[in-house]
């Protein structure tokens, strides 16, 4: 197929890469010149719906990186990312007019509000008769391809993990070798999006803990497949270990696709059988962020609305005080106190210790879990639109296969079993990193004397717990009671 002169855009979105990326991998098949832009769009009218926030500002701070990152790497290849801030759909036909696109191409994001952008955008484009090309690129399997009988998202894990496993997703595509390029219009520069804190400048530590972009996207991906996925089935709970993946916010923004995280895990297990069961325990919980995305899909106010109506009833308190102690990690119980710390610090928190922090809120303190859910909305580098609610829900028994809800963490015993020797916590907590072992967890259970020798002085140095587990659990218990009624 000859080549057009006039000039193809890319818009990227939350697909932050070169490499498996299908709108990109399209147009450069094509040999026409490439515009490739970025819009911060913060305006559009489907963005009005309660399905729809803003970024917190740990997210944002991740996407200037991000944007930083894929600049540079497409500069590498003689190409500019042009940025434009406002209403997509207007932006983007409006600058395919501009420069007499040939064709306009973008990958799909399965959920409400970017597919009404989306929709926008083609009916803009095909008034001005300029084509579009829309492809599949954000998840495994589209959730159309994923319905019951009566045409529903699944709402338990297992059967739908089963039917995405039949599907065998397609491989991934190779980063383009030549980009055509194309001059570009003048665009916006990033630092006046302001997306990076200034006065105060609270991102240091997320700045030393992650490093945004494709590059390191796999590099971390071939780091943890060449050693540290094994023995992951058992040490992904370990807070106090270094098992996890640490790719969750390069596959928020797209800077690696689910494809080839897949592809690539399944290849590590074909070469090392003895890696099977942590190779498929692994792909089982990138199964479960394709399984909140679906649920998404079909339950586009999942950060708003119980799941299970039956919650509508449930008697939340009101507790500013409470909320704040576990926001700022003064809960007086050390492994919640060390997760919120490690979640404001670096903009992320193990896996294991989410869901002990989470049960703390809406069970001992018998808070909202939309309160926890718009605090990690914010705070996390990760927060997912998907996963954030889907996993807060799942925790308060609110959710789709959720855990019952009189499924009570005790935070001393997730403590003494996940971190036996207390590691996470002195280096999260370190008001009591001389604590001896045995007290780690539970302070206020040392005497006067080995307080003093650790140099611990309860509600001085360290607060005392902000409320009894026997009792609150007690309090969950009837409060769940009485909602079923």
């Amino acid at each position: 197929m000859a080549a057009s002169s006039r000039p193809c855009i890319v818009w990227f979105r939350d697909d932050l890469r070169l490499s498996d990326h299908p709108a990109l991998h399209f147009v450069a098949t094509r040999g026409a010149p490439i515009v490739c832009v970025y819009v911060l769009d913060e305006e559009s009218d489907a963005l009005h719906a309660p399905a729809w926030r803003p970024l917190g500002g740990a997210a944002r701070w991740w996407l200037a990186r991000s944007l930083r990152a894929l600049q540079s790497e497409l500069a590498k290849r003689g190409v500019t990312l042009l940025l434009r801030k406002g209403p997509a759909a207007k932006a983007i036909s409006r600058l395919a007019e501009d420069i007499g696109a040939d064709t306009v191409a973008w990958n799909d994001i399965a959920m409400a509000p970017h597919r009404r952008i989306s929709d926008d955008l083609v009916a803009a484009l095909d008034h001005l008769g300029i084509p579009s090309r829309i492809f599949p690129g954000d998840l495994l399997v589209a959730p159309e391809q994923v319905r019951n009988k009566d045409g529903r998202g699944l709402r338990v894990f297992t059967p739908f993990w089963k039917r995405v496993l039949a599907t065998k997703p397609d491989k991934p595509l190779p980063a383009p070798d030549t980009l055509p390029a194309s001059e570009v219009p003048d665009g916006d520069r990033l630092d006046d999006w302001l997306l990076e804190p200034t006065h105060p400048d609270w991102a240091g530590g997320l700045r030393g803990n992650w490093t945004p972009g494709e590059v390191s996207a796999q590099a971390t991906l071939a780091d943890f497949l060449d050693g540290r996925i094994q023995g992951y089935a058992d040490k992904r709970d370990r807070p106090d270990t270094d098992g996890t993946s640490r790719l969750s916010p390069h596959l928020r923004f797209g800077e690696i696709s689910p494809r080839q995280v897949w592809h690539a895990a399944r290849f590590a297990a074909d070469n090392n059988p003895a890696l099977a069961g942590d190779v498929e325990k692994f792909l089982s919980e990138l199964g479960w962020r394709e399984f909140c995305r679906h649920l998404l899909y079909d339950v586009p106010d999942l950060a708003t609305r119980n799941l299970q109506p039956a919650f509508d009833a449930f008697p939340w308190r009101s507790d500013e005080e409470s909320l704040r102690a576990w926001q700022l990690g003064q809960t007086g119980y050390p492994i919640v106190d060390a997760g919120m710390r490690q979640l404001w610090h670096t903009g992320t928190m193990h896996n294991r210790v989410r869901m002990v922090v989470a049960s703390f809120l809406v069970k001992h303190l018998l808070l909202d879990w939309r309160e926890g859910e718009a605090w990690f909305w914010d705070t996390l580098v990760d927060a997912d639109a998907g996963s954030n609610p889907a996993n807060w829900q799942w925790v308060a028994g609110s959710g789709a296969d959720a855990a019952p809800y009189f499924r009570i963490f005790n935070p001393i015993l997730q403590g003494e079993k996940f971190d036996p020797d207390g590691s996470y916590v002195r280096r999260w907590v370190p008001e009591l990193v001389h604590l001896p072992a045995k007290f780690i967890h539970k302070p206020w259970t040392a005497t006067p004397v080995e307080l003093a020798s650790a140099g611990v002085r309860l509600d001085q140095t360290y607060p005392a717990p902000i409320v009894d587990h026997g009792q609150a659990r007690k309090r969950a218990l009837a409060a769940y009671a009485r909602t079923r009624a």
